[in-house]
């Protein structure tokens, strides 16, 4: 078995390549189902967010299992092989678990240790789960991220001074000479993203805001949370007034098509606007730009604000690496241990045969009278003599790191103990 990650994200792609790859989330069960189709993928999950796109794999070959995952995301997603090749990465064995661990911790992501990308490598895991992709592998991995990058948050404090894309997008707003306290804000989307652009947009000063979504209700739920914000909640079908009368707009709804686009804002505008995209795929259409008065962003223009943060918290990461280190160390000793799962199984399966047949003749001898009132008894008796026995070689056997006297321990104990010599060794697994 091989574990691997094959995608792209914001620093191998740009915004155009991860936009025609992405996978909205009503999708993702399909994807993975149809990833699993193919004949070397054994376990496999998709995360999926505005600045990434990663596929999680466990397969019988690393090198057919990496080229059927890069095949799958040209086939479901009918774009050239060769178009997107040249951005997509693959990472195998130790490389691929400590690139989620660094993934889940924040450390690799556009905003260095911003709190969304945990919560997506949860759906990630349960994308798997639900779909049936991820198996004992996956999860494992995917427990070990989780339960990583709540410590990292926890101990080393990741996150203090960081900022998510949505205070990113209105901390460039401000770079860019926009008063927030006197300029009418309008924001497309009514999402998680939305909340944290209403949240930041507050803390900056902005009082004042207009919230057009397709769900009014879910609009108005997020304006409840903000009591003490004035949010005019607008329908869907009055965007584009709602657009031509902003000074500055954020769009961040789920659409997989650009909601605002040269077309339908010709004409309309009367004074210039700043429209800020924190979608992928893109909400905003590039040929908007090209209309007078217009001056467009979207999520790749905020690695400039967002670089000055990670240079104030170059000293935490090193302190979160150890972390991380120590963390996929434990999980690849569980890995390396797998190797030993048949060997165990089997010396377990023959003491509990012997066990049997020598209890089924001592039983024989006492009585049935005798072996009815005690029988309770003496099976435990003698479960517990051979787990005893057993215990200290299994436990030695897991624990024993060096993969060459790992082996030979369990040859060994096939040969002593007389077991079936079925045992397939792959010392693939062993890639650092």
């Amino acid at each position: 078995m091989f574990v691997a990650v094959v995608g792209l994200s914001h620093r191998t792609a740009p915004v155009e390549i991860r936009e025609q790859l992405s996978i909205p989330e009503l999708q993702g069960t399909e994807a993975v189902n149809y990833l699993c189709r193919y004949p070397h993928i054994q376990e496999a999950t998709i995360l999926s967010t505005c600045n990434r796109l990663e596929v999680y794999l466990v397969a019988s070959d690393a090198e057919h299992g990496v080229r059927e995952t890069m095949q799958f995301l040209s086939d479901y997603k009918q774009v050239d092989l060769a178009h997107i090749r040249p951005h997509l990465f693959t990472l195998l064995y130790r490389d691929a678990v400590m690139h989620l661990m660094r993934v889940a911790s924040g450390l690799d992501s556009l905003v260095l240790g911003e709190g969304q990308i945990l919560a997506q490598v949860k759906k990630a895991q349960e994308l798997g789960q639900k779909s049936k992709g991820a198996g004992r592998i996956l999860n494992k991995l995917f427990n070990a991220a989780i339960t990583t990058g709540k410590k990292v948050r926890t101990d080393v404090k990741i996150t203090t001074g960081a900022v998510s894309i949505s205070s990113a997008a209105v901390e460039l707003a401000i770079r860019q000479g926009v008063a927030l306290a006197e300029s009418q804000v309008t924001i497309l989307g009514a999402g998680k993203m939305c909340r944290l652009l209403v949240q930041h947009l507050l803390s900056k000063g902005c009082k004042s805001m207009t919230l057009v979504n397709r769900s009014l209700e879910r609009a108005q739920a997020l304006a409840e949370e903000f009591p003490e914000a004035k949010i005019t909640l607008t329908p869907w079908e009055e965007m584009i007034p709602a657009v031509a009368n902003a000074d500055v707009v954020f769009a961040g709804t789920g659409a997989t098509e650009p909601v605002l686009e040269k077309a339908n804002l010709y004409g309309s505008l009367l004074h210039p606007v700043m429209l800020i995209d924190i979608s992928v795929p893109r909400n905003i259409a590039a040929d908007v730009e090209d209309l007078p008065g217009v001056t467009l962003f979207n999520v790749d223009d905020l690695a400039g604000v967002v670089e000055e943060n990670k240079a104030q918290r170059q000293k935490l990461v090193k302190v979160a690496e150890a972390i991380l280190e120590e963390e996929t160390e434990a999980f690849w000793d569980w890995w390396r241990s797998l190797e030993t799962v048949e060997t165990i199984s089997s010396l377990r399966l023959k003491a509990e045969s012997i066990r049997e047949q020598e209890l089924e003749k001592a039983l024989s001898r006492l009585g049935k009278d005798f072996a009815d009132k005690h029988l309770d008894v003496i099976e435990a008796l003698t479960r517990g003599i051979v787990n005893k026995i057993l215990h200290d070689p299994v436990v030695q056997l897991r624990a024993q790191r060096d993969i060459e006297a790992r082996r030979a321990a369990m040859r060994t104990l096939r040969e002593l103990f007389n077991l079936e010599d079925d045992l397939q060794l792959q010392p693939q697994q062993e890639q650092p």
